[in-house]
């Protein structure tokens, strides 16, 4: 009878083994986990990225393995693969959009010929904007050679927009990844379908005949005009230059870029993400500062209006980037400091709840469970430096916290760990006390332990990790099943993944279980309608 000690239990199996006759597989930390679809996979690729890797995998390793899945997609249903990543680019629920333009890419170059012509098409909405060209065209040119489709796309992204577009682009977005416009115009040919394109082609790749002290009568040369006249004008008429053509901070000669005037000219027309960026800057340089209200005031109502934020397609994580960096008085990188002003750290923090959007609330007794073990500290969200796994988690979280009225918030890593935060603190502040909780390895099955042996009443549980758990003598979706039988309530699990690798804790086969790709802007909204029931 001894025997028995060596058979696995199966309702209690340790999770360096894999429960018997499931579909789990070996996770990179060396215990079982469940592996997502390739479908699954695609969503946390084009959401999370793969910069700065995780722990237990290169960036190198982690881009190939997310790559490998996005091209099993295209074999197995190219449009619908071109049609995902079009809508997670196009409604902004992304952090970054290069993983898109990749996808886009392999899906130019790699595609049979109806998925090419798909991804010919919807290039315009997912390059929205010169930068994004740039990088699409690298990708594409390290996969292909430039056929004349290739031609034929780059040349349609030019012609279809407006002359004023296209101008406004190039003064902007000069060059990027060792592209240029010229570089693009000369190799794709477009022919121009108006007099004004022609205007704008001519001089992106010959340049200007010469600068008179008018401006130039038509309208798609006037942003030109006042480009060329910028890089020689005095400072008044600068600033009058930027007023009257919105010239953008791109446009102006260096040395500008220090003097309060100009970037206070600049405010009106800066758009939210610009302005996101150059907080750190139009504080080191005297103009965000308490003394200036009027200033002050125009960013704070600017940032922390929610209609303004979804229309220029802000995502959470670049608000919260902002903040983090925000707050601390210095860049990642450079040695400027600057004095934070609390109200734009107050506002920041309003503007990442409003970036979500409104959230319908489920009414329903929730445990939020946040991963805080040593790999996700060691995971980059959409490689921002600073912003690890760990606190995207802890900021995740109080989205729901802030909309719910019956939740509990813990944290665990090998075991418990106190986790003190609530939505009534700002963002910053959770972020430190998220930095100051001891890591260790990882067990998921740990929430729904703590709750059975406390008794807590739970109709979800919303674990957010890399499910790179290793740690337990029992598996997550075992100690889900103990509990629901033990409490005799039908408990939901949630899974919110913060690395785009492709494991979860999620069983396939349970229907009570949902895996969601963290910091998607519509994840608050997925976990709050599945745990009602939809």
């Amino acid at each position: 009878m001894k025997y028995v000690k060596y058979l696995t239990n199966r309702k209690a199996t340790p999770q360096h083994q894999p429960i018997p006759e499931s579909q789990q597989v070996p996770n990179s930390a060396g215990g079982y986990s469940f592996a997502v679809d390739d479908w699954t996979r695609l969503d946390r690729f084009l959401i999370l990225g793969s910069e700065s890797g995780s722990y237990y995998a290169t960036e190198r390793q982690l881009t190939i393995q997310n790559t490998d899945a996005v091209l099993r997609c295209l074999q197995n249903d190219g449009l619908r693969t071109v049609r995902r990543i079009v809508e997670i680019s196009d409604a902004g629920r992304a952090p970054r959009n290069d993983p898109a333009i990749l996808a886009l890419a392999l899906a130019s170059a790699l595609g049979d010929a109806e998925t090419r012509h798909a991804a010919s098409e919807a290039l315009p909405q997912v390059c929205r904007i010169g930068t994004h060209l740039f990088h699409y065209a690298e990708y594409v040119n390290s996969l292909r050679g430039w056929g004349r489709g290739l031609r034929r796309t780059i040349a349609n992204w030019y012609v279809n927009a407006s002359a004023e577009d296209i101008a406004y682009q190039a003064v902007k977005y000069q060059q990027r990844d060792g592209w240029s416009h010229r570089d693009l115009l000369r190799l794709a040919h477009p022919v121009a379908p108006s007099n004004e394109h022609n205007l704008v082609f001519h001089w992106i790749v010959r340049g200007w005949p010469g600068v008179g002290e008018e401006p130039h009568p038509v309208k798609a040369g006037q942003i030109i005009w006042a480009y060329e006249r910028a890089k020689t004008a005095p400072k008044r008429e600068i600033i009058r230059l930027i007023r009257d053509y919105r010239l953008p901070r791109e446009a102006l000669p260096t040395e500008w870029l220090t003097d309060p005037d100009v970037w206070e000219t600049m405010l009106p027309h800066m758009g939210l993400t610009a302005m996101l960026r150059n907080l750190g800057n139009m504080s080191k340089i005297g103009l965000l500062a308490d003394r200036n209200r009027g200033v002050v005031n125009f960013v704070t109502k600017a940032i922390a209006d929610g209609e303004q934020l979804r229309r220029a397609r802000v995502h959470p994580i670049a608000v919260l980037a902002a903040l983090l960096t925000y707050k601390q008085g210095h860049g990642m990188r450079g040695s400027g400091e600057w004095q934070p002003v609390t109200k734009v750290i107050d506002a920041l923090d309003a503007a990442f709840y409003a970036a979500f959007g409104n959230i319908v609330p489920c009414g329903k007794r929730i445990v939020l469970a946040l991963d805080v073990s040593g790999s996700m500290d060691d995971s980059r969200i959409a490689g921002i430096p600073g912003l690890t796994a760990r606190i995207g988690s802890a900021a995740m979280a109080l989205i729901t916290a802030a909309t719910e009225h019956d939740y509990a918030v813990v944290a665990f890593s090998h075991q418990m760990v106190r986790c003190n935060i609530s939505p009534r603190q700002r963002l910053d502040d959770v972020a430190d006390a998220l930095r100051r909780i001891p890591m260790g390895g990882t067990d998921c099955a740990l929430p729904m332990r703590w709750a059975l042996d406390n008794k807590v009443q739970a109709d979800a549980f919303v674990i957010y990790t890399d499910s790179e758990t290793w740690y337990g003598d029992i598996h997550p979706v075992q100690a889900l099943q103990r509990y629901r039988e033990t409490m005799n309530i039908p408990a939901r699990l949630v899974v919110v993944g913060m690395v785009s690798n492709g494991f979860s804790i999620a069983s396939p086969d349970d229907a009570g279980m949902l895996d969601v790709v963290g910091f998607d802007t519509a994840a608050p909204q997925l976990i709050s309608g599945f745990v009602r029931g939809e």
